[in-house]
């Protein structure tokens, strides 16, 4: 997996002997992203879903990410640090971008550093921004047993590292575990993010910090994101955030995922970006058009820039199903338990069918590239973001332009699904109203002939359709032609109890 030349270029910051690693891109307010436990800013680019996060933070902020001493593109041989000095290194890679002050976004182990930045050079802060995040991982009465059991799971986690046994996919980002690809490309990432030695190192230093007393203190803007079933950190660890630093906002999110670009994503960026815009940018330029395009008249396709996506690398027929549901939709929402109930029609568990879903949600994303938005109760495409077929039928203002957007039935291969019959009838309906209309002003046999065979393929039963065939082939001298339309019509007829006009009789007319 390559991602090509048009990254932004990593820059080195000096921090003492050290080098720290960091990429500035995008325009807009600063934000400078706190980095977690371990993690490599230039490979990072190469799964698809971080590279639409990135590429989303770079639509509306100048947006800076960085690597800790010792870990990823930052120089490895140095020590890890301890927080104090996190914090001066986070002051020398904001001197070096030339970012006087910024939004600071922690996620995950970024929290303390952010709290703590932001206490010591507040000048420098223009708001806290945490995405599960927390002020200290272990609790106040922690006793020595507490800690002996976390060291013991500290060890463990590292002998997984970079393994085909990591506990990293599972554990943070449960929605995308079932990927093999993204459990395959993560050993990798976790290998180049951080040796076992260093990491090590990181989990140990989570036992010491604790910024509790510094909550307080802060006047600063704050928004505090959190899954509400995050399994890493425990969204009442955000709540503490929210509750102790005076004025913060919380925004509790539907999910599990732990990682930020797994999961719906498009949910708490919109709260980052109205919170440092004051606005939600459209994810297209207005008057652009969307490269992602779904084809659901006369088959199911997905392209991208015109290219056809091959049905493998779906990965997963249910994925195409809840892709097709929102399709159908047209933009409106559909309840989390509408698309459970499609895709899992026989279970009840409902929390992990829920969590069954969010898989499914992300699968549709990585293929779109985006597009679905999420709130904990439904679902809904993104008709900025996509563009469909059915929506280009339904919003055509003329009738030639109805007859040209329409390729077929609507998701001709799922025909006993419930949900597509009425979109079936409606587009049917649509292209067949505007052909007749069409069909009185057009002159042309060529043209007519085309149109009342399309006519005839939507509705085998259209007795005008039918006559239109008949009688412009009559015109035009075809009479074997006429013969055989003529035919094909009794049949259908017949079938109906209908008696048809001879062909004399409609030579006569």
């Amino acid at each position: 997996m390559t991602v090509g030349p048009d990254l932004p270029p990593i820059r080195f910051a000096h921090a003492g002997h050290c080098r720290l690693a960091y990429q500035i891109f995008g325009d807009g307010p600063n934000i400078v992203a706190i980095p977690p436990t371990a993690q490599h800013i230039e490979m990072a680019w190469e799964w698809p879903d971080i590279r639409s996060m990135l590429e989303q933070f770079g639509s509306f902020s100048r947006y800076l990410h960085f690597d800790k001493r010792g870990t990823g593109a930052s120089d490895r041989r140095s020590r890890i640090p301890g927080i104090d000095e996190r914090v001066e290194d986070l002051r020398a890679v904001m001197d070096d971008a030339g970012v006087e002050s910024a939004h600071l976004f922690a996620c995950s182990e970024g929290g303390p550093m952010a709290i703590l930045f932001a206490a010591t050079y507040p000048n420098r802060v223009e708001s806290l921004i945490f995405n599960g995040s927390c002020a200290a991982q272990v609790p106040p009465d922690a006793t020595d047993e507490d800690l002996a059991v976390r060291r013991a799971i500290f060890a463990e986690f590292t002998r997984r590292w970079g393994t085909s046994e990591s506990l990293m996919p599972e554990g943070f980002a449960p929605s995308l575990a079932a990927n093999p690809d993204f459990v395959r490309w993560h050993q990798r990432y976790e290998r180049s993010a951080a040796d076992t030695d260093s990491l090590l190192d990181l989990l140990e230093l989570t036992l010491e910090m604790d910024v509790r007393d510094v909550l307080p203190t802060l006047d600063v803007p704050t928004l505090v994101l959190h899954r509400e079933c995050d399994r890493v950190i425990p969204v009442e660890w955000g709540r503490e955030l929210a509750t102790q630093i005076p004025g913060a906002r919380m925004v509790v999110l539907e999910g599990e995922d732990h990682f930020q670009y797994a999961g719906d994503v498009r949910a708490w960026m919109d709260e980052v970006e109205r919170f440092v815009t004051g606005t939600v940018s459209r994810r297209t330029a207005p008057g652009s058009s969307p490269t992602v395009e779904i084809v659901t008249l006369g088959r199911f396709a997905l392209l991208h820039n015109g290219v056809e996506l091959p049905t493998a690398a779906w990965g997963s027929r249910l994925a195409r199903q809840v892709c097709k549901r929102l399709v159908a939709a047209r933009g409106w929402p559909v309840t989390r338990e509408q698309l459970i109930d499609m895709c899992w029609p026989d279970e009840t568990d409902m929390r992990r069918l829920g969590a069954r879903l969010s898989v499914q949600l992300s699968a549709v994303r990585r293929m779109l590239g985006g597009g679905v938005v999420a709130d904990r109760s439904s679902v809904r495409l993104d008709l900025d973001y996509v563009a469909t077929d059915i929506e280009r039928l339904f919003t055509a203002d003329d009738d030639e332009a109805i007859v040209a957007a329409y390729g077929g039935d609507f998701l001709p291969d799922d025909l006993y699904e419930d949900w597509t019959g009425p979109m079936r009838d409606e587009a049917r309906t649509r292209f067949v109203t505007a052909g007749h209309r069409l069909a009185e002003t057009v002159h042309d046999p060529d043209r007519r002939i085309w149109l009342a065979h399309r006519l005839i393929s939507a509705d085998r039963f259209d007795e005008q359709a039918h006559r239109l065939l008949v009688t412009t082939l009559l015109s035009a001298d075809e009479l074997s032609e006429a013969e055989r339309a003529h035919t094909a019509w009794a049949d259908a007829m017949s079938e109906l109890g209908v008696d048809v006009d001879s062909l004399a009789t409609l030579r006569r007319a």
